[in-house]
């Protein structure tokens, strides 16, 4: 079976005696000669010589798997002491190394010190909010590239170090996988890296074992009160993130009271930055120019710091994104000049898959840009992205915005009527459709999004179950200067139906559509 992890290819065992010591683990068996070369929550991701961590997870126990662990070569088990005593009970012939604590309070160290990651070997970054996180990873990533870096990235597009690509699966991986794929990085040589980070993965511990040189936040608005219960929990998972423990520096954005806590109560150095005019901050950018084939800025900083370039994307937050990323930079001790000599007249060329990505091609028989459709595909998914891209559209579309999205089955029931209420205030048609699904009625979740989206008393609202016929909808109804944004989906390859991952990449189905209104060769 081949594993979804990104693994160094050579790496040292260490002995599980190390293991018990080091972290003051109680052992169940013989430790005797027993080698440890990496360690897994995974069942289905075990190798031979593992260490398998049999925790509690959401949906079931990962000692119910463990003799599936121990057939694919796990040589101990990693566990609290109710799961080693069912374990014994279940006749397990390998060691158990015994948490006095929770395990996950141990998980990342523990992973560090098997894939040897607990010595720092390059820069680390990291960024979290609510929206906006992918795109800095990115432009992160391609400036130190730029710079003469080699880097390597971990985003919810992609998980990528040098020519190995592979798809993400949670924002943020699970603390295993993170130093595996680490470890990997400095086995290719990388001296960069870039995490993209969710309030899920300092809640839950994900990204322990890992010190970050620099960290940033952007934004935060509603999404995953369904895990955290309020804004204030979900805004102390963020927060968490800006302590000496997991970060030597910070960068902030304080245009929202969020982030002005943030720079307020962090625990560690910040630098922060205002895209508004009069506020006193670190860095300041301005925009000079937006259309809807990029936006481009000037960024000014502490010490004649200056930056004058551009994005090939659209809306201001993108250029905000772009700043961060710069700045992150220079907190971490690389140059702005060193920067922008290694750009052309200061664009940076990054592709982002998913994020505002355009399907229709842009000079598209040379035709200005009012006479021509442009459809774009976005993996916003919350009310303070929509909003965001609306505002940016609302700015930069020479005709009509039409706006097409779903949500999420099973998660946040609370944002679903603000979404579609800010759809429809922002754009002049919404056609509402299935997303994932899950384990919920379509129809539901589509009745919440309509609600919402009538109640904004705006633009012509129209539902179309089917995403792939709402697409061909779409542009049916789209005039010459018209924008079109599918929201959602993003990079993504499936929809989540009923517990089945169905193929669907809207990517792919709305270059088809494209082909069949004669849009695209």
């Amino acid at each position: 079976m081949t594993s979804k992890t990104i693994r160094p290819l050579h790496h040292a065992s260490v002995s599980l005696e190390s293991l018990r010591t080091g972290f003051g683990l109680d052992l169940r068996g013989s430790s005797d000669g027993v080698r440890v070369t990496g360690v897994t929550l995974n069942s289905r991701d075990v190798r031979p010589g593992d260490l398998y961590a049999a925790l509690p997870g959401s949906r079931a126990h990962g000692a119910d798997f463990v003799m599936q662990a121990i057939e694919l070569g796990a040589v101990a088990v990693f566990c609290d002491e109710a799961a080693a005593n069912t374990m014994e009970q279940l006749g397990v012939d390998v060691p158990l190394l015994v948490s006095k604590c929770d395990p996950r309070e141990l998980l990342g160290e523990l992973s560090a010190r098997i894939y040897g990651t607990d010595e720092p070997e390059c820069l680390m970054f990291g960024i979290t909010g609510t929206n906006g996180k992918t795109s800095v990873v990115y432009l992160l990533d391609e400036l130190l590239r730029r710079a003469g870096y080699c880097a390597g990235l971990s985003s919810t597009a992609e998980r990528r170090v040098n020519g190995t690509v592979m798809p993400s699966g949670l924002t943020s991986p699970e603390a295993p996988e993170l130093h595996a794929l680490i470890a990997r990085m400095h086995e290719e040589g990388a001296n960069a890296i870039t995490v993209e980070i969710s309030a899920h993965a300092t809640a839950r511990r994900r990204i322990d074992g890992v010190h970050f040189n620099v960290v940033a936040f952007n934004n935060l608005s509603h999404d995953h009160l369904d895990d955290f219960g309020d804004m204030e929990s979900y805004f102390q998972a963020k927060l968490s993130l800006f302590v000496p423990e997991r970060a030597e520096r910070g960068v902030v954005v304080i245009d929202t009271p969020h982030g002005q806590r943030i720079a307020r109560e962090s625990r560690i150095p910040v630098a922060t930055l205002s895209t508004e005019f009069g506020v006193e901050a670190d860095w300041h950018l301005a925009v000079t120019w937006q259309s809807l084939d990029g936006v481009g800025f000037v960024l000014q900083g502490p010490g004649g710091a200056y930056f004058r370039g551009s994005v090939p994307m659209f809306g201001k937050f993108m250029a905000e994104n772009a700043a961060l990323a710069l700045i992150m930079l220079h907190e971490a001790g690389v140059s702005i000049e060193r920067v922008a000599g290694a750009l052309t007249r200061g664009v940076i060329p990054v592709y982002i898959p998913g994020r505002l990505e355009e399907i229709t091609p842009k000079e598209l028989a040379q035709e200005p840009s009012d006479a021509k459709v442009r459809f774009f595909v976005d993996y916003g998914h919350t009310p303070g992205a929509f909003s965001a891209t609306l505002d940016a559209l609302g700015e930069v579309a020479p005709g009509r915005v039409i706006f097409m999205f779903g949500a999420d089955g099973d998660r946040d029931r609370s944002k679903r009527e603000d979404m579609g209420r800010i759809a429809a205030a922002g754009s002049d048609i919404v056609i509402i459709c299935d997303y994932h699904p899950r384990t919920e009625d379509p129809a539901a979740i589509r009745a919440q999004l309509l609600a919402g989206a009538r109640s904004a008393g705006r633009a012509e609202v129209c539902e179309e179950p089917d995403p792939r016929a709402a697409i061909r909808l779409a542009i049916s109804l789209a005039r010459p200067g018209d924008v079109i944004l599918y929201a959602g989906p993003g990079h993504e390859e499936h929809q989540d139906i009923a517990g089945v991952q169905v193929a669907y990449s809207a990517r792919e189905e709305v270059r088809g559509a494209l082909r069949e209104a004669g849009m695209l060769e």
